[in-house]
């Protein structure tokens, strides 16, 4: 054996670092480009494909066309609403339309459970909660992001704004009255009497909660409203929708 022979190969353990860094490049590339259609996936295909799903929950519903030929400015009714029994989980029994974002109807739908409700339907009606109309706190969720965000613009709202829901044979305007930013465990904001436990309501109110900040699900962004009027579909449709504010 020459004296060449006998050297170490010094190249050997460098080869070695360079295929595994290689490797390793490529393996970090690879969660690169997996974790950004991820992103895609979570922030637009969902919203793609919930609003989709939401719209076609809403003609589902088969609510009957406001009358055109009805009177173009129906009496308001201010004595005690017509209200629904509450459905059976994940049944779609009315809308929310909030002209300050936009006039697309919003489904609304029994329960709050993320997957069954939030994410397949939009907005989830806390189980026992006041219906729309009644006595009580009408509480609801939804999405802020992701899967057709129905509360995407919710800090918009600002005291007075008309929220309005319809059942298939009742319109129901309410007017916020307040926001709030809470942790997740105060479960009061959705109370009869919101922030109060223990007190017996006398109005019929709404709360709309969805998570806070954009993005995070840390706090809970609360806006409260309470009812305004109610009239019947067959009367025509209510001015907040066509004044657009």
């Amino acid at each position: 054996m020459s004296p060449v022979d006998s050297l170490p190969d010094v190249r050997r353990p460098a080869r070695r670092s360079a295929v595994a860094v290689g490797v390793l490049g490529e393996l970090l590339v690879t969660l690169g480009v997996l974790l950004g259609l991820f992103l895609v996936w979570q922030l637009w295909w969902t919203d793609v494909v919930g609003e989709r799903a939401q719209a076609a929950v809403v003609a589902e519903l088969g609510f009957t066309p406001p009358d055109a030929d009805a009177a173009p400015e129906p009496v308001l009714r201010r004595d005690p609403a017509p209200v629904l029994v509450e459905p059976a989980f994940r049944t779609t029994f009315a809308t929310l339309q909030v002209p300050r974002w936009d006039d697309v109807a919003r489904p609304i739908s029994q329960g709050t459970a993320k997957r069954e409700v939030l994410d397949a339907l939009g907005i989830g009606h806390y189980e026992g909660t006041a219906m729309p109309g009644a006595v009580g706190n009408f509480a609801v969720a939804g999405h802020r992001t992701t899967y057709g965000k129905p509360f995407h613009r919710v800090a918009e709202l600002v005291v007075g704004d008309p929220l309005v829901v319809r059942t298939a044979d009742t319109w129901y305007v309410y007017r916020v009255t307040a926001a709030e930013v809470v942790g997740p465990q105060q479960v009061e904001v959705i109370a009869p009497v919101p922030g109060d436990l223990a007190a017996v309501p006398t109005q019929a109110m709404m709360t709309l909660t969805t998570c806070h900040p954009m993005f995070s699900a840390r706090e809970r962004y609360v806006v409260h409203a309470v009812l305004d009027h109610w009239l019947p579909v067959v009367d025509g449709t209510p001015a907040e929708l066509g004044a657009g504010a």
